[in-house]
């Protein structure tokens, strides 16, 4: 009981609390990023770019001042993975809440330590389709591993599936205290939240249909990461306006990370 107390408490200090939120500001910064890239695949400019973390890292770092400021973004998601960790091991949250604050806690920390690497010589960071590839071609060289694979698709097509429910149900207002701000404001704030939250889980649920197609069909290359993600929206039906629809949730995604740096619960 007293380490649950120590924890609960560390998770509400000054300290944390305003790293984390540095955390979450870094987050919307590369989603904006991110978004704008897809906007420019959209319309044939994207120079080469990757609509995903390492296109977005290479556009800050390519950019005055933006060296420090990727510095600031992973100590803020070092802070952010650490404040999650300690909401999910000893939060009084529902056990689904915990889980997915230790899911956010693991992905801070990842992003964290690909940014420190970046930074410190490691060149830039592979493409997350090259990584989503290289992941399944050896989890499929292993027993069971095609399984596994499909396993984990199936996953995050749950966890999309859920955050569109999350984003319709207006579930993620939970995390938001916006008593201190206008009717107006709310709804602008829970309007961002909806789009972006639906978008994210847009995406991520297709990715992981891509996943699952890698694991039936026994072909890494059906793996994608968020940039191979978003380009397929680009060859349905709708065409390059579906990828600018698109593109304009995980921008908007992007502004509801800063919503939370503002008026995250404690």
């Amino acid at each position: 009981m007293e380490v649950k107390a120590k924890g609960r408490q560390a998770a509400r200090s000054r300290w944390l609390r305003n790293l984390a939120r540095v955390g979450f500001a870094a987050k919307g910064l590369l989603y904006l990023i991110i978004g704008y890239i897809a906007f420019e695949i959209a319309f044939g400019e994207s120079g080469g770019e990757e609509a995903d973390n390492s296109g977005a890292l290479q556009v800050v770092a390519e950019n005055t001042g933006g060296t420090p400021l990727l510095w600031v973004a992973a100590a803020g998601l070092a802070g952010l993975a650490l404040w999650q960790g300690i909401h999910a091991a000893v939060g009084p949250d529902k056990a689904t809440r915990r889980v997915a604050a230790a899911s956010n806690a693991v992905l801070c920390a990842v992003l964290a330590v690909t940014i420190t690497a970046f930074l410190t010589g490691g060149g830039a960071p592979e493409s997350q389709d090259s990584q989503s590839e290289g992941m399944t071609a050896q989890l499929m060289s292993l027993p069971f591993g095609r399984f596994v694979v499909g396993a984990a698709g199936c996953g995050m097509i749950a966890v999309g599936i859920y955050q569109l429910w999350k984003a319709v149900a207006r579930r993620f207002s939970r995390d938001l205290a916006l008593g201190g701000l206008s009717r107006g404001g709310r709804l602008t704030v829970l309007t961002v939240g909806v789009l972006g939250y639906a978008t994210h889980g847009l995406v991520l649920g297709a990715a992981g249909v891509f996943i699952l197609q890698a694991a039936i069909t026994f072909d890494k290359d059906r793996a994608q990461g968020l940039d191979g993600t978003l380009r397929a929206f680009a060859d349905t039906p709708a065409g390059p306006p579906a990828l600018v629809a698109v593109a304009a949730g995980v921008a908007l995604y992007g502004a509801y990370c800063f919503c939370l740096a503002r008026w995250s619960r404690d």
